[in-house]
């Protein structure tokens, strides 16, 4: 078994993804007689700066020799060429068996998704394991290259994405989908299918607005959902087709830590209480404070997060939560979290009893008093508060959700979810 990986074909501006490249790939190695296992997009780390959206690297798992497979993907590479400076290439090829990949391969993988990797650290592990590599520009895509060769040995939870490509001549132009052929599909085979659509947002989230070859791409947890669900819908000629195997809707860049442990450029589930009151400022984003025993740390949704910020407004100080997202520049980018304990009460000035007025202070430890019915009171009451939020799992809605990040409707979590859709 050879595995192919490829990293860093895509354009933002001229309109090439990676995952065309390794569809086309796909295509010329059954052309040469070859057979194709599988196709792997996987998602990396989502904080690296210099990544386009979705930060994929692929992997082609066939029955080629390394030679013909190294020579498919050199010239897979020069068709992908955007003329884009940003866009750096980069080839891994390996005859190990996609079980048999060194154990330093799997963790580089890993580490992949969860940190950022410097090239040169890839190239060398690429010498020591006698992988073969092909780069352009710069050669940064051979990060994600490695990784992808060595994602299958890495994880163990998959999901399935069905991409629908568009006619070459049509690429760059506004995209005709049947907007109710979408919405008819993403109901018949939802929570299987899942971030097809976004209800409450009326978007269609499986449709980009880029100038990629890309017509719609479906996400679910198995293949006959995916491919299903994306020839029910209706829209402009589709050139080709192409089921991956992919890490997305996973969760796996998540790392547990404290609020101590906490470095920009990587993603974390940290568990605290919330030390300040939400506190929406310019641009519609809403700000909240975590701390544990380490220390504390902002949080913040943004805007384009659209109604989570009303979850995230309905916390209180005192409240427990987990939280999880992506840490810039010292601040938690919350892309969910979970309820753990809310406060359920509150001191409150005390009313009178026989009148029902709210007492007044009576002076410094003196307690409160009605200046009508002259009833006294020692101080402070608890009262019972009503809250907006429940225990349990609250995420961004599929409009705003990244690729890897796991949408509640998978399962899995350790309390009750609140899902959006």
């Amino acid at each position: 078994m050879t595995i192919i990986g490829i990293d860093d074909t895509d354009s933002r501006e001229l309109g090439m993804c990676t995952t065309y490249a390794a569809a086309r790939l796909g295509e010329r190695i059954r052309s040469a007689g070859g057979d194709v296992e599988r196709i792997l997009l996987v998602r990396l780390n989502p904080a690296v700066e210099h990544k386009t959206r979705g930060n994929a690297a692929l992997a082609v798992h066939t029955d080629i020799g390394t030679a013909k497979a190294l020579a498919l993907a050199d010239g897979v590479i020069e068709r992908a060429a955007t003329g884009d400076a940003r866009t750096n290439p980069g080839v891994v090829v390996t005859g190990s068996t996609s079980d048999a990949v060194p154990e330093s391969v799997a963790t580089f993988a890993v580490e992949a998704v969860r940190r950022k990797l410097d090239p040169r650290h890839a190239r060398a592990l690429c010498d020591r394991c006698g992988f073969e590599t092909v780069t352009a520009g710069n050669g940064r895509g051979v990060v994600g290259a490695l990784a992808a060769v060595g994602a299958w040995q890495a994880f163990e939870d998959w999901t399935y994405e069905c991409i629908s490509y568009r006619e070459r001549e049509r690429w760059g132009t506004n995209r005709e989908v049947d907007r109710a052929s979408v919405v008819a599909a993403a109901d018949a085979d939802y929570p299987t299918v899942w971030d097809t659509i976004d209800r409450r947002e009326d978007g269609i989230v499986c449709v980009p607005r880029t100038p990629c070859p890309v017509l719609h791409g479906i996400r679910g947890d198995t293949p006959d959902a995916v491919t299903a669900v994306a020839e029910r819908i209706g829209s402009e000629p589709v050139s080709s087709r192409q089921l991956f195997v992919t890490n997305q809707g996973t969760d796996v860049h998540l790392r547990p830590g404290t609020v101590e442990d906490l470095q920009d450029g990587r993603a974390y589930r940290v568990t605290g209480h919330v030390e300040t009151p939400p506190e929406t400022r310019e641009g519609g984003h809403v700000f909240v404070r975590l701390s544990d025993d380490t220390g504390d740390v902002p949080c913040v949704a943004f805007e384009p997060t659209k109604r989570f910020r009303e979850r995230v407004r309905a916390l209180r100080v005192g409240d427990r939560i987990t939280a999880c997202g992506e840490v810039s520049s010292g601040t938690l980018k919350l892309e969910k979290f979970a309820v753990r304990n809310l406060v359920r009460t509150e001191q409150r000035t005390p009313e009178c009893p026989d009148c029902g007025r709210s007492m007044e202070s009576a002076g410094r430890d003196a307690g409160y008093r009605c200046r009508d019915c002259s009833t006294t009171a020692p101080g402070k009451v608890q009262r019972p508060i009503e809250r907006e939020l429940s225990a349990g799992w609250y995420e961004v809605p599929p409009v705003a959700r990244r690729h890897i990040a796991k949408p509640l409707v998978r399962g899995g979590f350790d309390a009750p979810v609140h899902p959006e859709r």
